[in-house]
This record gives C-alpha cells, structure tokens and sequence, in this order.
C-alpha cells in the first residue's frame, strides 16, 4: 500500500512557475512508475508527465511539454512536477499516481492516487 500527498499547488499569474511535490509513503518507492495527472471543472482527467522507476525515462503530454518537468528523489520518496510559462488553461487539479507493475506509458492504469492538489492560473 502507498500513500500519496501532493503539496505546491496555489494561485499563479499567467507565466508563472510552481512547483508540485508529491511524497509517497513506504521504503519501496524505487519500485514504483510515478505520474502526474489533472482534472480541469468539467472536464476528463488527463495525463500530464510520467517517469521511470530510476528516472532516467520521462514522458510528457505534448500541452505541457517544453514548460513542464516532472522529476523524482528516491531517496526522499517524492516526486516532483516543475511547471513553467503557466497558461491559464492549465489551471485544474494536479494528482499524483504510483503503479509498480508497468511502465511510464502505462501509468494511466496506476494503482495508487494521491487526492490532488489545486493549480489555479490568473490570465
């Protein structure tokens, strides 16, 4: 079982930059793909970036790639999405996802949610 608690979200000017952290609980999170997601109001949940178990591997939905890195510390078990040049359109609620049986590209199947963080972007 892990335990996911993003942090960082808040209220940013268009252009601006936040940071999102998500800690995970347990000893294993070396083990685990970890990705980021948000769910604009009224819309789908979308994915956003994912990475590798070591981190050498990440993957980006086109919207955010080129603003948005996500990056993780294993020995703090805590990953991290830095988002810059925020649009207003990339105000929604940020959840962290965990899954230890498949790859980055497969996140969207993920075992384990964190319960989000809110990004909202003033235009």
């Amino acid at each position: 079982q892990v335990q996911l608690v993003e942090s960082g979200g808040g209220l940013v000017q268009a252009g601006g930059s936040l940071r999102l952290s998500c800690a995970a609980s347990g000893r294993t999170f070396s083990t685990y793909v970890m990705g980021w997601f948000r769910q604009a109001s009224g819309k789908e949940r979308e994915f956003v970036a994912a990475i590798s178990r070591t981190g050498d591997s990440t993957f980006y939905a086109d919207s955010v790639k080129g603003r948005f890195t996500i990056s993780r510390d294993n020995a703090k078990n805590t990953v991290y999405l830095e988002m810059n040049s925020l649009k207003s359109e990339d105000t929604a609620v940020y959840y962290c996802a965990a899954d230890s049986r498949g790859t980055s590209r497969t996140i969207s199947n993920a075992e384990y949610w964190g319960q989000g963080t809110q990004v909202t972007v003033s235009s």
